[in-house]
């Protein structure tokens, strides 16, 4: 079985969204491709067939990341 590729919702500019990849990559995808609720922040991960599913899990991980980094930041500041 193919890895699923996993992306963050960067942006969303009028019917596209701009997903980021993990390699920094940007793609431009319709919005009528992606999974109802899925929002700007949200990870999507695109299994071998195409189909983007909402990765709420790892969405939550990476804000918990995020949120310990900013923390540790302005801690030390």
């Amino acid at each position: 079985m193919d890895k699923a590729i996993t992306f963050a919702v960067d942006r969303l500019e009028g019917d596209f969204a701009v997903l980021e990849a993990d390699d920094g990559s940007l793609h431009n995808v319709p919005l009528t491709d992606l999974p109802h609720g899925m929002r700007e922040g949200s990870v999507l991960c695109k299994e071998s067939d195409g189909v983007y599913s909402l990765d709420a899990k790892e969405e939550a991980r990476r804000r918990a990341a995020n949120f310990a980094l900013q923390e540790s930041l302005f801690n030390n500041a």
